[in-house]
């Protein structure tokens, strides 16, 4: 990627934050409960993220989805470490492409804790593919200025018609529709 000199790159001490250090089988054992638990500050970032179309804009939020992540991950440790562990584990051993099927005797296990020492239902099937308005503190920057067409000049005018066209010399190339 290249910039210029305008371009102001924060300080890596702004981007060091502590990663969400996890495999693929945990977190996606975990990630219906989390989606529902972050769904806010994950609303606002991605919503920073469009709006802006600058990943340095939304720094601040980034680092505080990997904290509402981190807190999850804390709670579930101290309240459910051990229905969770089962859980993650039947998915990493149980196929090759993390299947949930063969594991919902442990899911309802795990789920049946967070509901009943996190106060945290797993969300029905297609919540999060349902369409949902979020409602967000921040101001929405300013739409992107209109281009007017009508004081830019076309670069490429067509070039005018001097003489009249004469008819085809061998019918048109329309006769199916004259009939």
């Amino acid at each position: 990627m290249v910039i210029t000199k305008e371009v102001n790159l924060p300080e890596f001490s702004v981007l060091n934050v502590p990663e969400v250090d996890l495999s693929s089988a945990t977190l996606m054992s975990a990630a219906h409960h989390l989606g529902k638990d972050c769904e806010n500050i994950n609303n606002e970032f991605m919503l920073c993220r469009m709006e802006s179309r600058d990943p340095r804009a939304c720094l601040h939020l980034g680092k505080q989805v990997t904290d509402c992540t981190m807190q999850f991950f804390k709670k579930v440790k101290s309240k459910c470490q051990h229905e969770f562990n089962q859980y993650a584990h039947c998915i990493d051993k149980s196929s090759g492409d993390y299947s949930f099927k063969k594991c919902r005797k442990t899911q309802a296990v795990f789920d049946k804790c967070m509901e009943e020492k996190l106060c945290m239902v797993r969300p029905d099937f297609g919540y999060f593919c349902r369409a949902r308005v979020h409602e967000s503190k921040t101001t929405p920057p300013p739409p992107d200025p209109c281009p007017c067409h009508s004081k830019v000049q076309d670069p490429t005018p067509s070039l005018p018609d001097c003489k009249p066209r004469p008819p085809p010399r061998f019918s048109s190339r329309y006769y199916w529709m004259t009939e």
